[in-house]
């Protein structure tokens, strides 16, 4: 690569991780803000809950969908698209009068622009990297900047809606999106759109409605159990229904929403569970000590926002050295390593909350998660996408998203039902939600545990 390409290809991150940035954010600052939110619009914590699991829901259910949609329509078109879907939804929420508008700008319109803009990014990243070293590169910078978005979000908007309002959030996205399309003018999409090309409708529909109804059934926990089962149950039968669906559809000679064999790679499955604990935990730990600060401790939104800055300069500082990480250790141990953090930071953030008052009780818990879950974004990133050659980057991208984006939505639904069903048991319901998601951090180290130790480099998929 010439230095004029070198240079070229760097500034193209600029946009690319700015987009991520936002995204991330989008999922975690509305949570120092709950009961500013909740009061401004005579609403409840878990109506805000709500708002906010179906934001992350809704990417993770529309995530594949957009990816195929970059095939079709192209990568740069789907960019730019779901930058001004997202700023529009950004725009209303910030004028909402009520729940029902907040869902629909911030949820709806922003869910559906981020899975619209956020696999270009990757796939993007992966055409204009090669190599393994330059694409981890990129993936770490890209992945660092979702981690930090995450881990920044509380302490932005908590100085924010203490300073100014908590509308005031999104109107800062709304600002942030005109600035990326403005930048993101100077990507060329280096494949050509295939307008052309089939769209699976139905899978489409049976896997956004699976994961939904999946999602929702679990937000019911606590105040219907009957919904629970008959939602989570219909959604683990759409599920199966949109994996025969693909079968189906591959037999019959059609190209369907996702490709089969995306599911048997053992390395990228593995991979994935991975990612999809990291946000779960990201996400469930932001929401449930947020919640926690600000209605048990009764804490007000900046000072549970600087409560996080412990967790935000863990990220930063583990994803700055990424690159460094990656070149001296395998990808498994970074991951493992990852785990291992943070089962040891929710262990500090419960033996040392319950042990004092004081607010820097939070501190060492909270920075040793942010430093592990810093470490092991970018390794999982790229054993997933590296399992893969570029004709199916576009696929893998969306699966890999859409698989983290629920995590997320996960994380905030099942920790954050946990305790928002019984705040007035106030440490006890944090210490249960706070178990159960170290729970989850051992699956995820005990799926790391089985990542080979070397990847291999995937061979060109076979022409149809």
């Amino acid at each position: 690569m010439s230095a004029q390409a070198a240079v070229s290809t760097r500034r193209l991150l600029a946009p690319l991780a700015l987009t991520q940035f936002v995204a991330s954010f989008a999922g975690s600052n509305m949570n120092v803000a709950i009961t500013s939110i909740a009061n401004d619009l005579d609403t409840t914590v878990h109506g805000v809950q709500t708002a906010i699991t179906l934001f992350l829901l809704c990417m993770a259910a529309l995530m594949i969908p957009g990816s195929k949609l970059t095939d079709r329509w192209g990568r740069t078109r789907c960019l730019t698209l779901g930058l001004v879907v997202y700023g529009i939804g950004a725009l209303i929420a910030a004028a909402a009068p009520g729940l029902g508008v907040l869902i629909l700008g911030y949820s709806a319109f922003e869910g559906v622009g981020s899975a619209l803009m956020i696999p270009p990014i990757y796939i993007l990243a992966t055409l204009f990297f090669a190599g393994v070293e330059s694409r981890a590169r990129a993936f770490g910078a890209i992945s660092g900047m979702a981690g930090v978005g995450a881990a920044a979000g509380p302490l932005i908007g908590g100085l924010i809606t203490t300073t100014i309002s908590w509308r005031a959030s999104f109107v800062l996205q709304a600002l942030i999106v005109a600035a990326i399309v403005l930048l993101s003018r100077r990507i060329v999409d280096p494949l050509p759109a295939e307008p052309e090309r089939p769209f699976d409708t139905r899978g489409a529909l049976l896997s956004a409605a699976g994961m939904t109804l999946l999602v929702i059934g679990i937000l019911q926990a606590g105040i219907n159990n009957v919904l629970l089962a008959v939602f989570v149950a219909l959604g683990v039968l759409l599920l199966l229904a949109f994996l025969r669906h693909i079968r189906r559809t591959e037999l019959a000679g059609r190209e369907p929403l996702l490709s089969s064999a995306l599911l048997r790679n053992r390395v990228s499955n593995l991979g994935l569970a991975t990612q999809n604990v990291q946000w779960l935990l990201l996400m469930g730990i932001t929401f449930v000590v947020s919640v926690y600060l600000q209605t048990v401790r009764g804490f007000s939104a900046i000072k549970t926002g600087v409560v996080f800055t412990a967790a935000t300069a863990g990220v930063l500082i583990s994803s700055l050295g990424a690159q460094r990480f990656a070149e001296r250790r395998e990808q498994r141990t970074l991951i493992r390593a990852g785990f291992a953090g943070s089962i040891a930071g929710v262990a500090l953030l419960l033996a040392l909350v319950g042990a004092s008052k004081n607010v820097l009780a939070f501190v060492p818990g909270l920075l040793l998660i942010g430093l592990s879950v810093g470490v092991m974004l970018t390794p999982s990133v790229n054993v997933v996408q590296s399992s893969f050659p570029e004709e199916q980057q576009g696929e893998i991208s969306g699966l890999s998203r859409s698989v983290s984006n629920l995590g997320s939505s996960l994380g905030t639904a099942i920790a954050g039902t946990i305790l928002v069903s019984d705040l007035a048991a106030g440490t006890r319901s944090y210490v249960i939600a706070m178990i159960v998601l170290a729970a989850f951090a051992l699956a995820g180290f005990a799926a790391a545990a089985r990542l080979p130790a070397r990847l291999s480099q995937p061979a060109p998929a076979a022409s149809p």
